[in-house]
């Protein structure tokens, strides 16, 4: 097993065990980055207003997969929302996450 099959089968073995638990998910991307490119049925919240909306995220009461453009933004949702009680993930990049989809 190569190091990039180690390092993103493992991440994308984790999204689908997520998955499997109804998680949602998250992209923490900017309202225009989601309007480029987007996975059909994430909910955007963009991180920058993350700390505001952790009550609409508790109340989905559901798992929650983060994902952003590259994985720093999403590393850091994962935080916020773990620091809150919320059972996440950091799904990584969209690109990471479109491929763990299929």
């Amino acid at each position: 097993m190569g190091l990039f099959s180690f390092l993103f089968g493992k991440k994308s073995n984790q999204i689908q065990e997520y998955l499997k638990k109804d998680a949602v998910i998250l992209d923490v991307r900017t309202q225009r980055e989601y309007n480029i490119e987007h996975i059909e049925g994430a909910i955007l919240v963009p991180i920058s207003e993350l700390k505001t909306r952790i009550e609409e995220i508790k109340k989905l009461n559901k798992p929650v997969i983060a994902h952003c453009k590259s994985g720093i933004r999403s590393a850091q949702a994962k935080q916020i929302l773990n620091a809150n009680g919320i059972d996440a993930i950091n799904g990584g990049g969209i690109s990471a996450m479109k491929k763990a989809l299929q």
